[in-house]
């Protein structure tokens, strides 16, 4: 599929300055975010392709030679336009090897850069994360000074090209037999200098601040998971698209549940009478209460599964189960009267205690044969 004109996906004319073209982005962009339009299948296509327009067109270097041959002056994969070695010279090549060891940062950017990406971990509970919910949260972040609406320059200035690297950002060097490039000291690799610099940024067209944003928390989520906010990061260095922002899930711990995968576990404790006779109780889930019915003879550690009482996984499939496990407790503070009904029972049940005791009678008869063998 053949790409669109980059000054028709901006809406701008071919004579459009810098400063114009940014605000053309930014109302392209905003009208196209994923985030603004999650029932839009193509506006993802959209914001990317105002972002590739936009990177192109704020690059000095890069807009000349798309002017000149089009798409094919941009794109590496066209043979990236005059020069050949994909658009680059020689001394660009040589400069990506080399640059670093004598100072060098590759060949020059001459135009704006993307923002950082930004990481912010959610702590919520096992509710919202089963349920799943809308949260705000505040985040410190690098945004584009409104003063100077990011450019560094004291409003009704610019930024000018600078003259020691001719807008490159980068600055050969003889070193020898060997010509290498490095980062130009005058603009510091940004291939322009600021004059009159934003009283509000101090020339570097970005402000700390800390924004506002609404997370919504899919159902099913668990501890790891992370959720991408497009274009929520740090703003762009002179100008330049803003990073992501990675939201990353923390389930904090529950008093009564614990999860794993798409199931929940929990202990249930039953009196010894219950246990032994059967009984019934009340159980809780993340839906309310249900009924358990606990069978005669049961024993600490036997499981009770609730099917479809866990988590729907947050990448689709059925919901999981609870399980719940049974935990037989000792009665403690017993008067005397108690106590002598228990010698009572203990006494009732005589010699025939092993046949109530099966689990006992078979490991006081291993722990015997354990000796004997010792002694043999």
């Amino acid at each position: 599929m053949s790409k669109r004109d980059y000054y028709e996906v901006l809406g701008v004319d071919r004579s459009t300055d810098e400063k114009e073209i940014k605000k053309a982005y930014r109302r392209v962009a905003m009208k196209y975010h994923p985030d603004r339009n999650p029932d839009d299948p193509d506006a993802d296509a959209k914001f990317k392709e105002a972002t590739e327009a936009y990177d192109v067109l704020m690059n000095a270097e890069k807009r000349a030679a798309y002017d000149q041959f089009g798409h094919a002056g941009v794109d590496p994969s066209m043979g990236g336009g005059a020069g050949g070695f994909g658009g680059g010279s020689f001394s660009d090549i040589f400069g990506d090897v080399f640059g670093d060891i004598f100072g060098g940062g590759g060949r020059g950017r001459g135009g704006p850069q993307r923002g950082s990406d930004l990481r912010y971990t959610l702590d919520i509970s096992l509710e919202d994360a089963v349920r799943g919910t809308t949260v705000e949260i505040r985040v410190p972040t690098l945004a584009a000074c409104d003063e100077c609406d990011g450019s560094g320059a004291r409003k009704g200035s610019s930024p000018v090209t600078c003259n020691t690297c001719g807008g490159m950002g980068q600055v050969r060097m003889q070193q020898g037999l060997f010509a290498v490039q490095q980062t130009c000291p005058a603009c510091r690799g940004r291939g322009k200098t600021i004059s009159d610099p934003c009283r509000g940024c101090h020339g570097q067209g970005r402000v700390e601040k800390t924004k506002t944003l609404s997370v919504k928390v899919p159902p099913g989520v668990d501890t790891g998971d992370r959720i991408r906010l497009t274009g929520e990061g740090e703003a762009g260095p002179d100008g330049g698209p803003p990073g992501d922002l990675f939201v990353q899930m923390s389930v904090r711990a529950h008093p009564i549940f614990e999860r794993d995968g798409k199931n929940l576990y929990c202990e249930v404790p039953i009196t010894f009478v219950d246990a032994a006779l059967g009984g019934e109780l009340e159980v809780p889930t993340l839906d309310g209460r249900v009924k358990l019915k606990i069978p005669a003879e049961t024993q600490t550690g036997k499981l009770f599964r609730l099917r479809g009482k866990g988590v729907k996984p947050v990448r689709g499939g059925s919901v999981g189960d609870l399980l719940c496990r049974a935990v037989v407790e000792t009665p403690v503070n017993l008067n005397k009267k108690q106590k002598d009904l228990l010698k009572e029972f203990q006494d009732s049940l005589g010699q025939a205690g092993g046949a109530q005791s099966p689990r006992q009678s078979s490991w006081f008869e291993g722990v015997k044969n354990f000796f004997e063998d010792m002694k043999s």
